[in-house]
């Protein structure tokens, strides 16, 4: 397959069109971490909207410490800064991103369809921060918030656009990738418009506003499910949902349980 083209900061501008003041874009052609570097700068100042995208992260990082791999024209990977009012609670904020996430990923199906065709289904959310495609991993979010300035939040999202020759079976019965030569400058202007959008709702009415959205695409919605911990044995038991400020909501023995803690997995029960 044809790798996509590397991003343009003129035709990124040009595809975000009306929104492309409210974001400060940095194209870079590696780094070792897009949220790590954005971090840093949030910390020396940099405005809400400020944005890093890189072709290859060297120490890209996933939930719980994983390593996310990152190839030039395999993946697009970006970070971005965003500043809430003082005081605003970050609480479901990483499903409220995988909402504008699904959102942006229907709508570029969307436009890729010819008369007649019908555009791609399939992309849901797992709790917390995992987008799948037809059940396997298409892409994750990192959130990630400013020491001291839990209102100051930087979100890494990655998505793989195509799946390296070189992964174990093992990771490739897991993994999917949208597998087609993707505008990416057009694909990120999509994120981000629907990531302002979802922000500014999020700003305003906090992850309850987007609750019933995020439902709507959960992947394990009253299926019964396994949540794995390193520090606890497996619990089996009744996906039904989440919680308005983002926790998951899990029947076990008759009896629905709080889980708040990210650092946890989520699996289909056998």
């Amino acid at each position: 397959m044809t790798a996509p083209a590397s991003y343009d900061l003129a035709a990124l501008t040009h595809a975000l069109g009306a929104a492309a003041c409210r974001f400060d874009i940095d194209l870079l052609s590696a780094c070792d971490s897009t949220n790590a570097l954005l971090l840093a700068r949030a910390e020396a100042g940099a405005p809400s909207g400020s944005v890093v995208v890189a072709e290859t992260q060297t120490a890209g990082r996933g939930r719980r410490g994983r390593a996310w791999l990152s190839a030039p024209g395999e993946s697009l990977t970006f970070s971005l800064l965003w500043r809430f009012a003082p005081g605003t609670s970050p609480a479901g904020l990483s499903l409220a991103v995988g909402v504008a996430v699904a959102q942006a990923l229907e709508q570029a199906a969307s436009q890729k369809v010819g008369a007649g065709e019908t555009a791609r289904t399939g992309i849901r959310l797992k709790w917390p921060n995992d987008i799948l495609l037809d059940g396997k991993k298409l892409g994750g979010i990192l959130l990630e918030l400013v020491p001291g300035a839990p209102h100051v939040a930087v979100i890494g999202i990655g998505i793989n656009l195509y799946l390296p020759g070189n992964l174990t079976d093992e990771v490739r019965t897991q993994a999917a990738a949208l597998d087609e030569s993707s505008d990416r400058n057009r694909l990120l202007a999509t994120l981000l418009t629907h990531l302002l959008a979802v922000l500014e709702t999020f700003a305003a009415a906090g992850f309850t506003a987007l609750r019933e959205d995020w439902l709507m695409r959960h992947a394990f919605q009253n299926q019964p499910v396994r949540l794995l911990s390193d520090f606890s044995p497996p619990r089996v038991g009744v996906c039904r949902g989440v919680a308005p400020d983002g926790a998951l909501l899990l029947e076990i023995d008759g009896r629905i349980e709080r889980i708040l803690s990210g650092e946890l997995s989520l699996r289909p029960a056998p």
